[in-house]
């Protein structure tokens, strides 16, 4: 198994940032429509119509989301994914973790995170 570890800094707010994360309707303005997200322990997330989804397994807001994804190519492996999340009025960090990733997983997820998930959240919020 390996692992993705990635760091971005978003010019905007923290709680701007934690939305983005956490609530369908700020997730679909940022591309990963149609979103569905209940942001609590145990609640279930989807994003792009179900392509990826998954369950909350830690929530400490403004601070800390752990979740289990699954995605369309492999549906019953489940991945963990850890945001921590730092900041203020003016900038936030985010340091990622996707973990329990196979050796045999093709799919370039530095990327696809880069490109499909922070990269338009970024764009949406240093508006």
């Amino acid at each position: 198994m390996r692992s993705i570890e990635q760091t971005y800094t978003i010019k905007a707010p923290i709680e701007k940032v934690w939305l983005a994360l956490t609530d369908a309707n700020t997730a679909e303005k940022w591309g990963a429509g149609p979103a569905k997200v209940d942001a609590e322990v145990g609640g279930e997330f989807s994003y792009w119509d179900g392509d990826i989804h998954g369950k909350f397994t830690k929530i400490e807001p403004n601070k800390l989301i752990e979740q289990d994804w699954y995605g369309h190519d492999h549906p019953d492996h489940k991945y963990k994914v850890t945001f921590e999340i730092k900041g203020d009025e003016e900038k936030t960090t985010v340091h990622f973790l996707h973990e329990d990733i196979p050796d045999s997983d093709e799919d370039d997820w530095e990327a696809g995170w880069k490109d499909y998930y922070f990269d338009p959240i970024k764009e949406l919020l240093e508006k």
